[in-house]
């Protein structure tokens, strides 16, 4: 039992910064387009990757756990900084990123869900699923809108993502 419940809070730790990174990228990105439906999407997105974080954070408090403050610290800043190089890249990048990015999400969330079905958390189950869920419908956007450029196949090649 100690070996799941050490998964699932290294894993809710982790998602926990990773949720401050991608929300606070995903604010750059849609500061940084026009006004189009897509920039309207990742609004959306930015607030579904805050609720993650706090729905996440309730569950390392019910575990008596908590973040680890030098990843927060590293994730905020990598955030920040991916948010702001969305004034610069384009549109193509951070999309294609992003959609690389949320469907390890889904995956790691995945991944929680089978160690708290261990410890018997079915509540939790239920929770981490969704949002699993969510992760895999924020990567089907971001796949759609890069789906004809130009530099898919070679990003691809490079970076990997199915």
């Amino acid at each position: 039992m100690s070996d799941a419940r050490a998964g699932l809070v290294r894993i809710l730790q982790n998602a926990y910064s990773g949720e401050v990174a991608a929300a606070y990228a995903y604010r750059g990105h849609w500061k940084s387009l026009k006004e189009s439906p897509e920039k309207h999407r990742i609004r959306e997105i930015e607030a579904e990757e805050w609720d993650h974080r706090r729905r996440v954070g309730e569950w390392l408090t019910k575990l008596d756990a908590a973040p680890r403050p030098i990843r927060e610290k590293v994730f905020w800043t990598i955030g920040r900084t991916l948010g702001l190089t969305c004034y610069i890249s384009g549109w193509f990048m951070p999309m294609y990123f992003a959609g690389r990015l949320e469907s390890q999400n889904s995956v790691e969330y995945e991944d929680a869900a089978a160690f708290a079905r261990e410890l018997n958390m079915d509540d939790c189950v239920r929770d981490l699923l969704d949002m699993a869920r969510v992760e895999v419908e924020h990567e089907e956007f971001f796949h759609g809108v890069v789906a004809e450029h130009w530099l898919l196949p070679t990003m691809k090649r490079v970076f990997g993502w199915s």
